[in-house]
């Protein structure tokens, strides 16, 4: 698995002759670089006569740079009230994909005028993060090309103080592996293959992986995800499975992370069709599991101490046939919980309830248990927060300010979240209608234009998995966060074409891997 390393780069002065670099990228709100007077001056010539430098991001020869090429990308004013660190991964993203085009496969970033304030501390680091996500390229047209398609081999930051090139390094590996499984074709990460990818990325590592593909259990023990596989078990090449991660680190245990991830390989919609043109893109719609597995290999990497993660993935195809489950079935979950089925588009709520199920039980026995949902779960996530990841919070976590944090940290690292509160008229939303069934999976309706479309699944997957036992007034209090990144796991909201970000890869790992 290649990607471009970080190297932390401490003396411009010696970069730009060292030899090491073959092209110089200057990100930055101006080009102001007093460090250089020579190149100042050239910039400021150029500037006289070039008025995209400013801007726009432009590609220049200098003779005073590495491999004569001068990339400049602006940043755009940081010190407004609502700027933040991804001015410069944005502008990162920008240049990189110039220095690649020019024939750069060492450029070296120079990250200028970033405001001395917490909000940009890292800012450096998202550059790096920004232009990593340029780069990337879909694992099929890597594995078919005979030609580089990814020539950039390492990229050198400087921003005038120390950047920690092991982080960089792991977060990039965790999302480089989320973006390989979101964004592959649907054949090609079918159930089985991408199981197969899991188990070859956690080869030799602190991770291990278990995969299950005996359909009788599964059945029995996953009968949610199992309703949404049901239609597509005659293809055997498209039967679903479960693959389970868990990593221990050393020392003594303080926390333990439990994370369910929707890996819908493939969704249909099943007997409620997707139709309009709305089934393009569904590939995508395991971004919330490839998520997890990308989390769990920046762990791999890192191999924290006093923390335990456990991530329960279920990897199904939502196919249409004869044997499809329909709307009004009633399914009894892992929990014992009967579901009345609304609509089988809203698939991913089923599969969810039964992962966290089964991770509920175990957090019984372990310390500190947080637990998340990951998914592309609603087309209202999206409509509400636009490109943010939507956290939706049970009580407990509430109580421990848990999203919040996430947030904090996310803002820093240049994957944001915005909180919504679950309120009662969520729970009120599920309520059964007769006394056949416990709980509605939803209502037969888009989400997006369902009132608190991506905050009531919430409470559908407490109720379906028994989480709704383990609130504040609960002996065993379990918190809770449901993340819907259905805005943000790709990039411009285009689930067809545009490259998967891998949220929340960067924001979980700052939020628990910091050291």
């Amino acid at each position: 698995m290649s990607y471009p390393d970080a190297v932390n780069v401490i003396d411009i002065q010696n970069a730009l002759t060292s030899g090491q670099w073959d092209s110089l990228i200057v990100v930055a709100p101006n080009f102001d670089l007093q460090q250089t007077a020579p190149l100042n001056d050239f910039i400021k010539n150029a500037a006289s006569v070039d008025a995209r430098i400013g801007s726009q991001t432009v590609l220049m020869i200098c003779d005073l740079v590495p491999g004569n090429r001068l990339i400049l990308s602006p940043s755009g004013d940081v010190n407004g009230d609502y700027a933040d660190a991804r001015n410069f991964g944005d502008a990162a993203n920008a240049a990189i994909l110039m220095a690649k085009q020019s024939g750069s496969t060492r450029p070296l970033i120079w990250v200028q005028g970033a405001p001395d304030n917490e909000l940009y501390a890292f800012s450096a680091e998202v550059a790096y993060l920004g232009a990593t996500q340029s780069l990337w390229q879909p694992l099929e047209a890597r594995e078919c090309r005979e030609e580089n398609i990814e020539p950039i081999e390492q990229i050198g930051i400087y921003a005038g103080s120390d950047i920690d090139e092991k982080w960089l390094s792991a977060l990039e590996a965790g999302r480089r592996v989320a973006r390989d499984l979101c964004g592959t074709e649907p054949e090609r990460m079918a159930p089985p293959k991408f199981a197969q990818y899991c188990v070859e990325a956690f080869e030799d590592s602190a991770v291990t992986v278990t995969v299950r593909d005996d359909m009788d259990g599964l059945e029995t023990d996953y009968p949610m995800m199992m309703a949404v596989a049901r239609a597509s078990l005659a293809v055997v090449r498209h039967q679903p499975r479960l693959v389970r991660l868990e990593y221990t680190g050393s020392g003594k245990i303080e926390k333990t992370l439990m994370l369910a991830g929707k890996g819908l390989v493939y969704d249909t919609g099943g007997a409620d069709l997707k139709v309009g043109g709305h089934m393009a893109g569904m590939s995508r719609d395991k971004g919330g599991g490839a998520g997890v597995v990308g989390f769990l290999k920046t762990v791999a990497a890192l191999k924290p101490a006093g923390i335990k993660v456990v991530a329960e993935i279920g990897v199904v195809r939502n196919s249409v046939g004869s044997d499809a489950f329909v709307p009004d079935e009633i399914i009894t979950s892992h929990a014992g919980v009967r579901a009345r089925i609304g609509n089988t588009d809203a698939e991913g709520r089923l599969v969810l309830g039964d992962l966290l199920s089964h991770l509920r039980v175990d957090a019984l026995n372990e310390v500190n248990p947080e637990l998340f949902s990951v998914a592309t779960l609603t087309g209202h996530a999206a409509r509400s927060v636009g490109p943010y990841t939507a956290l939706v919070e049970n009580a407990p976590a509430r109580r421990n300010g848990l999203s919040q944090t996430m947030v904090d940290n996310g803002d820093l690292w240049g994957d944001p979240c915005e909180i919504s509160r679950s309120r009662r008229e969520d729970w009120s939303f599920i309520a059964p209608r007769t006394a056949a069934d416990d709980v509605m999976s939803c209502n037969n309706a888009a989400s997006a234009v369902t009132a608190r479309g991506h905050q009531f699944p919430m409470a559908f997957l407490a109720i379906s998995s028994g989480l709704d036992k383990h609130g504040c007034d609960s002996d065993k209090p379990i918190p809770f966060v449901h993340i819907d990144i259905a805005g943000s796991g790709v990039e411009d909201g285009d689930w067809q074409h545009g490259k998967p970000t891998a949220s929340p890869v960067v924001m979980l790992a700052a939020t628990y891997l910091r050291s």
